[in-house]
């Protein structure tokens, strides 16, 4: 129970939780031992607002008077917070909306394995014994978590790893097509342009007149 006056007003905000931006920040964060936190039993907690939340909290309602910056800015705001929260002595109560144990978990273990192993010829059935998953449901799962399937993930990640080869590197696209995976150059051009909308050719060129201007 909470008392207010005038003098001394109650301010509240309410902020709806996204579970999916939730996990791409535990994602992001790993195993770090830090965030071994105990799950929370009750689904209500309360703690200390920290100096870290509020300064986080009051650029939130700064931007949400600009639809635009609301739009851009929002939701890194809102990520911020939830990571402070994280953070916090209370962190377990958002650990527990996403168990360590779920499908999620084992899916961001085959995303890890997607990023380390992608020049490698991966196929569905071992990625669906690395998260000890069904085929059928490893699909099911891993577009709940990414709202893509296994190989179009592997696709794009090949495709984006290339695209920084010849950009960053000045590789050539036939080398950088070998180099993140794929056996055919024309096939490589191909799904490139279906992905990017450009051949890698346009894509460089590109690229190389926004750095030269």
């Amino acid at each position: 129970e909470t008392w207010a006056t005038p003098e001394v007003p109650l301010a509240g905000i309410r902020l709806d939780i996204d579970v999916l931006q939730l996990q791409e920040l535990l994602m992001d964060i790993g195993e770090d031992e830090r965030f071994q936190l105990p799950m929370a039993a009750s689904g209500i907690n309360s703690a200390t607002l920290s100096d870290e939340i509020l300064c986080a909290v009051e650029r939130l309602l700064d931007v949400m008077e600009r639809p635009l910056d609301a739009r851009i800015l929002g939701k890194q705001i809102i990520r911020e917070i939830l990571y402070h929260v994280l953070m916090g002595p209370r962190g377990g109560a958002l650990l527990a909306l996403v168990s360590r144990q779920t499908h999620f978990s084992l899916i961001s273990r085959v995303l890890k394995q997607i990023e380390m192993k992608y020049t490698e010829n991966l196929n569905v059935e071992q990625l669906a014994a690395e998260a000890n998953m069904s085929v059928s449901a490893f699909h099911h799962n891993f577009k709940a978590v990414t709202s893509t399937s296994p190989l179009q993930y592997l696709k794009s990640y090949r495709l984006h790893k290339a695209r920084m080869m010849m950009i960053h590197d000045g590789m050539k696209a036939s080398a950088a097509a070998m180099r993140v995976g794929y056996e055919s150059a024309s096939q490589f051009s191909r799904e490139f342009k279906r992905y990017f909308g450009v051949t890698p050719g346009e894509d460089a060129a590109r690229m190389r007149t926004m750095q030269g201007s």
